[in-house]
């Protein structure tokens, strides 16, 4: 998904249109070892016969359809203005909140409570601790940490909070559950926000990063995040034990 926001913000930046394409089968499989470098044919640009020149010359080497101006795929919403582009999950967001039953549940302020530590089951024992019951069936909150997962493409305010729930997937605690329907239950607030991806910010690339020492309790191990953006597009970010 990094090289996806990529490409788009790049589209945003020079005010590209973008069409989607179907591939029926798959043209290269295995590991590429080479090097690949292409490079925009001179005048290419907008140019609406060009794109449909390349489109054709695509479409009889390979079995592909063509899907018109990129809207939809893989879950995620494709809405543009002149000058920009915004991607979100709304749809994927609301189907998972009526798959949950949390449609008539009230918002959360914020994907976690502060200063909130999730403990491990071992913890708990060497703490003495015996107020957090381990979950008897571990399915359910590993599928929904995997599709809040899926969630972080579009909304990055999320990512400390299913990155400390997928660090538990070995033996999720009901104190764990709780913090992922907490999490949906925010997600309802900001079901039509998303990432941006603007013209205007130039194409400098910028990085940030943080650290929290020693904040996981489990391990005494440190938190990092970082986030890189292209211009003033957010493209790549990422929390990690």
């Amino acid at each position: 998904m990094v090289i996806i926001r990529a490409v788009i913000a790049l589209a945003a930046m020079n005010q590209l249109s973008l069409f989607q394409m179907d591939v029926y089968n798959v043209f290269l499989s295995g590991d590429l070892e080479k090097e690949v470098y292409m490079q925009l044919p001179p005048g290419f640009g907008d140019d609406v016969n060009l794109i449909n020149e390349a489109k054709d010359i695509l479409q009889h080497a390979f079995k592909m359809k063509g899907l018109g101006i990129l809207k939809y795929f893989l879950g995620i919403e494709v809405c543009r203005s002149q000058k920009r582009i915004l991607l979100c999950q709304r749809k994927y967001a609301l189907e998972l909140i009526s798959e949950l039953g949390l449609g008539g549940s009230k918002p959360a302020v914020t994907p976690m409570e502060q200063n909130r530590k999730l403990t491990t089951i071992e913890y708990d024992l060497y703490s003495k601790l015996h107020d957090d019951v381990a979950l008897t069936d571990v399915r359910e909150y590993r599928r929904l940490v995997g599709k809040l997962l899926y969630l972080t493409i579009t909304t990055p305010d999320i990512a400390y909070s299913v990155q400390t729930l997928s660090q538990l997937m070995q033996s999720p605690k009901k104190s764990h559950l709780e913090v992922a329907y907490r999490i949906v239950r925010y997600i309802k607030n900001k079901l039509g926000l998303g990432i941006l991806m603007s013209s205007e910010g130039g194409t400098t690339l910028k990085a940030y990063c943080d650290v929290n020492w020693e904040s996981y309790p489990n391990s005494r191990r440190s938190i990092t995040g970082y986030l890189v953006k292209l211009g003033s597009s957010l493209k790549s970010w990422k929390t990690k034990k």
